[in-house]
């Protein structure tokens, strides 16, 4: 599966053009799918130039690598796209509609391959916070 990450306010929190704090079991999330053998991870950014090199060198220095940065293969120049969307399985963003799930739902979302069911009580953020799977793995 190609999944495609944002950085800002999905890896860390928001602090551009300085990188913020870490979300917590975000970068263990993506290298535990990595580590399952059948991922590529690319780093989905409008960060360009130095703060996209800081942002790839940040990630790098936690452990996680990325398959592509900004595009859909390692080779790929922008030139070669018709468009700035990669071609992608699954968009990790918090700009999403609804918001960015806990990561510890974000990994059991894709190791399954079953989507988000919605809240019996509705909005997401009105559920209470209970320890992911990776919170239960990672100890």
């Amino acid at each position: 599966m190609t999944i495609a990450t944002d950085f800002d306010g999905t890896l860390v929190e928001h602090a551009y053009p300085a990188i913020g704090k870490p979300i917590p079991f975000a970068i263990e999330t993506l290298k535990k799918l990595q580590q399952e053998g059948h991922h590529q991870i690319i780093l989905w950014t409008s960060r360009e130039g130095e703060l996209l090199d800081e942002a790839v060198e940040y990630c790098k220095s936690k452990g996680l690598e990325f398959y592509s940065v900004n595009s859909n293969y390692p080779e790929e120049k922008a030139e070669d796209r018709p468009s700035r969307k990669l071609v992608a399985d699954v968009y990790i963003d918090d700009r999403n509609l609804g918001g960015l799930p806990d990561w510890g739902i974000i990994y059991q979302m894709i190791h399954s391959g079953r989507p988000l069911q919605p809240a019996p009580e509705g909005n997401i953020e009105d559920r209470p916070r209970k320890r992911g799977i990776l919170e239960r793995l990672l100890g």
